[in-house]
C-alpha cells in the first residue's frame, strides 16, 4: 500500500470520528423530562425528604419495642473494712455487671399515636415529591417550547431577510430602467437591514433559550431538540366541571393537605395523651462480686419493677401544647381551604387559555394562508410596476406578522396541553 493511499485512508478515519463527536445530541421532550427527573437538585432534595419521613417512621416505631441494655461497673474502696468478729463490712474491691430491659408506654397510647402520625407524614411527603415533579416537568417542557419558539423566529426572520433581499434586488432593477425613483430601493435597503438586525436578535434569543434549558434539564454541551407530535387524545372537548373536580381528586399538592390535616389531628390526641401517666416496667438481671468476699453477698439477682409516673403540675406546658396542636390543625384546615380555591383558579385559567389557544390557531392559520397569497400577488404587481413599493412592505409586514403570531399560537397551544395536565395532576401519567 502506497503512503500516499495510507495518509487518506488516515485522514478518512479521523474525520469520521471527529463527524461523529462534532454531531450535537438531540433530545425530544420525553428525553428532557426523563433527564431531568434524573438529575435536578430539587427533586432529589424531595426524595431525601421522604427518605428522612421514612427513618421518623423507624423512629417512632422503635419507641413501640422494650430496650434491652446492658451495665457494668469496677469499685475500688480505700481500705478494708471488718466488724469486731472479723466479718467483712466493706470489700478491698466490687465487680457487677448485668442485663436491663425496659419499657415505657403511656396509658392513652401517645407512641402508638406518634407512629401513626410517622407513617401519616411519608405518604405526605411521597405525594410533595410527586407536586415537584410535575412543576419541573412543567417548567422543562415551557423551556422546550420556548426553543422550539425561539427556532421558529429564526426560520421566520431568515424567511424574512431571503424575500426583502429578493424585493431589493426587484427594486435596483426598476431603478435602473427609469420605472422607479431611488426612493424605492433605499426603502427596501432600509427594511433589509432591519430585517437582518431581528434575525440576529432571534439567533441569540435562540441561544438564550437553550442555554436556560440546558441549566433547567442539567444537560451539557452542544444539543439540538426535535419537535415531539402532539397526541390527539388530550385534543377533545373538555368540561371545566369535570376538569375541576380532577384536580381536586388528583392534585399532588392536594393529598398532600390531606394527609397534614390528619396529621395535626392526630397530634392533638398526641399531646392530649400527656395528661395520661405513664406505665415503665423494668427487669434486671445483675451479679455481683467482691473481694474478699462477705458471707451475706448475693452474687445473683433477677428482679423486676413496675412504676407508674404522674406530673400532676408542670406550670400549664400541657395545656399550651394542646392549644398549640389545636391552633395548628385548624391552620391546616384554613390552607386546605384556600388551596382548593387556587386550585380551581388555576384550573379555570388553565382551560381559558387552551380553549383561547384552541380557538384563534385556525383562525391564525387562516390568516397566515391569506398573507402569503396576498404578498406573491403583490410581489408579481410590483414587477410590472402595478403596485409601489410601499405595497409591497406592508404585504410582507403583514406576512412576517402572521408567521410569528402563529408559530406563537401553535406552540402556546401545545403548551396549554400540558398546562391543563398539571393542574388536573395527571402530568406524571404519561411518564
Amino acid at each position: 500500500m502506497s503512503i500516499a493511499r495510507l495518509s487518506i485512508i488516515i485522514f478518512l478515519i479521523s474525520f469520521l470520528i471527529y463527524s461523529t463527536h462534532a454531531v450535537a445530541q438531540e433530545y425530544s421532550l420525553e428525553d428532557l423530562q426523563r433527564i431531568a427527573l434524573e438529575r435536578a437538585e430539587i427533586i432529589k432534595l424531595s426524595e431525601e425528604e421522604l427518605f428522612i419521613s421514612e427513618i421518623q417512621k423507624d423512629k417512632a416505631k422503635s419507641a413501640l419495642f422494650p430496650t434491652l441494655s446492658t451495665f457494668a461497673g469496677y469499685t475500688k474502696y480505700i481500705d478494708e473494712k471488718r466488724s469486731p468478729a472479723g466479718a467483712v463490712i466493706q470489700p478491698d474491691h466490687s465487680i457487677s455487671w448485668g442485663l436491663r430491659l425496659d419499657q415505657a408506654m403511656s396509658l392513652s397510647g401517645r407512641e402508638i399515636t406518634a407512629f401513626a402520625i410517622a407513617k401519616e407524614n411519608i405518604e405526605k411527603k411521597r405525594y410533595d415529591l410527586e407536586a415537584v415533579k410535575e412543576e419541573y416537568l412543567f417548567n422543562v417542557s415551557n423551556g422546550y417550547y420556548n426553543v422550539l419558539r425561539a427556532k421558529g423566529s429564526v426560520e421566520i426572520a431568515k424567511a424574512n431577510v431571503d424575500r426583502l433581499i429578493r424585493h431589493r434586488d426587484a427594486a435596483a432593477i426598476r431603478l435602473k430602467v427609469g420605472e422607479v425613483t431611488k426612493t424605492d430601493l433605499l426603502r427596501a435597503e432600509a427594511e433589509l437591514s432591519g430585517a437582518r438586525s431581528d434575525l440576529v436578535i432571534a439567533e441569540n434569543n435562540l441561544k438564550l433559550t437553550k442555554a436556560l434549558l440546558a441549566r433547567i434539564v442539567g444537560i451539557n454541551g452542544d444539543f439540538n431538540i426535535k419537535e415531539t407530535a402532539q397526541k390527539k387524545e388530550i385534543i377533545t372537548d373538555y368540561n371545566f366541571r369535570a376538569l375541576k373536580e380532577k384536580a381536586l381528586t388528583m392534585r399532588p399538592e392536594i393529598i398532600s393537605m390531606k394527609h397534614q390535616k390528619k396529621i395535626t389531628e392526630n397530634r392533638i390526641a398526641y399531646t392530649k395523651g400527656a395528661y395520661w401517666p405513664t406505665v415503665s416496667i423494668e427487669g434486671v438481671f445483675m451479679r455481683r462480686d467482691e473481694s474478699p468476699a462477705s458471707p451475706f453477698l448475693i452474687k445473683e439477682n433477677i428482679y423486676g419493677g413496675i412504676r407508674l409516673n404522674f406530673p400532676f403540675f408542670e406550670g400549664g406546658r400541657r395545656k399550651a401544647e394542646v392549644k398549640e396542636a389545636e391552633a395548628l390543625h385548624r391552620q391546616a384546615n384554613l390552607i386546605y381551604e384556600d388551596l382548593k380555591k387556587t386550585v380551581g383558579l388555576e384550573v379555570k385559567d388553565a382551560y381559558l387559555d387552551f380553549q383561547t389557544q384552541k380557538g384563534v390557531l385556525k383562525s391564525l392559520k387562516d390568516r397566515l394562508t391569506f398573507a402569503k397569497d396576498n404578498f406573491n400577488s403583490v410581489s408579481r404587481q410590483y414587477e410590472f410596476g402595478l403596485v409601489s413599493s410601499i405595497d409591497v412592505i406592508d404585504a410582507n409586514t403583514l406576512l412576517l406578522t402572521s408567521e410569528r403570531q402563529l408559530t406563537s399560537a401553535t406552540y402556546g397551544y401545545q403548551l396549554s396541553i400540558l398546562r391543563l395536565k398539571r393542574v388536573t395532576g395527571t402530568l406524571l401519567e404519561n411518564l
